[in-house]
């Protein structure tokens, strides 16, 4: 079962900063990989990323978004995990 919403970033990228500013508006849970920190992690953008270390990268489960928009991720999230959609009713 999913559990988190994998992104993946680096130090100093500003579409990294700015999509995980607004994925942690949404109350999605989140694991974070930093792909300079962590070799395993670089490895898995560059195979989402036709081998290149583009971020942030995002995979819920096994499908991966590269470069993604808010509104794709939450899409996905939507058709993949939706148990980790965060209800907004009492």
């Amino acid at each position: 079962m999913i559990d988190a919403v994998d992104v993946y970033w680096r130090q100093g990228c500003g579409f990294c900063t700015v999509l995980l500013r607004q994925l942690e508006r949404t109350g999605l849970p989140l694991r974070l990989h930093d792909i300079w920190a962590d070799p395993d992690a670089a490895a898995t953008v560059r195979a989402a990323a036709r081998g290149n270390e583009t971020v942030p990268t995002v995979a819920v489960g096994d499908e991966f978004l590269v470069n993604p928009r808010l509104d794709a991720v939450v899409e996905l999230v939507g058709r993949r995990a939706p148990h980790l959609v965060p209800s907004t009713g009492p």
